[in-house]
């Protein structure tokens, strides 16, 4: 059967056991790894830490990212260094159930399975979700949400945090773009795997990308990110970076499932909401509010950062990630 490397990118020590966490639930597979790869993003001592965790862990790697600061460079760094024949990504702060990594390796049986993900499912951390939260933005923390397709299904693209990839698609359409995803700012971008994806396709149209909805894994939602504030900045810079990828690969893909979600899931989010408001249900105004007010602060942040980048000329770089490590530094800082 093909073999797996599993990325996990990691960043802060504020996450040191959610990253433990993360690793054993990948050594603990019923489908065993060809390896799994730590990519520290430019952290020294978190790098001298793990690598002293994992110094006798022969199926443990720890590594620097060898790009500039962000996840596309430390995902780029991570598929350049692994030997297994599918890329495997893993969020440092989720984990997988035990026949995660065996939903995957099965679909790739077919050779034109280019990518596979899974679903990924919040683990809040007041312990359930907020009454005003709704399902419908569950992407907004990293979470698989109402309307996108359920089952084993072909997709435009897979969601990051849960996904992978066999090696020739990288071989093909080049690694995941520096300028797009969350680089250290602030500011949560994200969009860098819809780009890749559609890029994929482009280049090999027979390409099949799935979703496997039986490929599980568990993703922490820490208390700030439940909070309203963090949702309308969420939903902003997916507009910022939904408008990177529009100039990257045009707007017709860019935005081809959006215009689904926009014009059925949504407003039909918005009227369960006002149902069970009118119900006396908790929080049903609140999650009709919120996704109106997703959606504006999402739109806003598609138009501010359309105008953006026509004014400057904004790019971004889009690497080989198969060349190594040492090879990509200088590429990446030029960004």
């Amino acid at each position: 059967m093909i073999t797996i490397s599993v990325v996990i990118c990691v960043y802060t020590e504020d996450r040191w056991e959610d990253i433990l966490s993360a690793v054993a639930s990948v050594r603990a597979q019923s489908f065993t790894p060809h390896e799994t790869l730590l990519v520290v993003d430019h952290n020294a001592a978190l790098l001298d830490r793990l690598s002293q965790e994992y110094k006798e862990a022969p199926d443990v790697r720890v590594l620097a990212n060898a790009g500039p600061r962000g996840l596309s460079a430390g995902r780029n760094t991570g598929i350049a260094a692994s030997g297994g024949e599918v890329i495997a990504f893993l969020d440092d702060d989720a984990v997988a159930e035990r026949d995660w990594l065996l939903r995957f390796a099965e679909a790739y049986d077919d050779p034109l399975v280019f990518a596979v993900g899974g679903r990924t499912v919040p683990v809040w951390a007041s312990r359930r979700r907020p009454d005003w939260f709704p399902e419908e933005f569950d992407w907004v923390v990293g979470c698989m949400y109402r309307g996108h397709p359920t089952g084993r299904v072909r997709v435009r693209n897979v969601l990051g945090g849960n996904a992978s990839f066999r090696r020739t698609a990288f071989d093909v359409a080049g690694g995941f773009a520096t300028g797009i995803g969350r680089d250290g700012d602030k500011r949560p971008l994200g969009c860098e795997e819809t780009e890749l994806c559609i890029r994929l396709t482009r280049a090999r149209p027979d390409a099949v990308l799935l979703i496997d909805d039986r490929a599980v894994i568990h993703h922490r939602v820490p208390a700030a990110r439940e909070r309203f504030r963090y949702f309308r900045t969420r939903a902003y810079a997916e507009g910022l970076s939904k408008a990177l990828v529009a100039r990257s690969v045009g707007a017709a893909k860019g935005l081809e499932s959006e215009r689904r979600y926009t014009t059925r899931v949504l407003p039909a989010g918005v009227g369960r909401g006002l149902r069970d408001a009118l119900l006396g249900r908790p929080g049903g105004a609140g999650r009709a509010g919120a996704i109106v007010t997703g959606v504006v602060a999402a739109a806003g942040g598609y138009v501010v950062g359309s105008v953006r980048a026509r004014r400057s000329g904004a790019t971004f770089a889009v690497v080989d990630a198969g060349a190594a490590p040492e090879e990509r530094r200088d590429e990446g800082a030029g960004r």
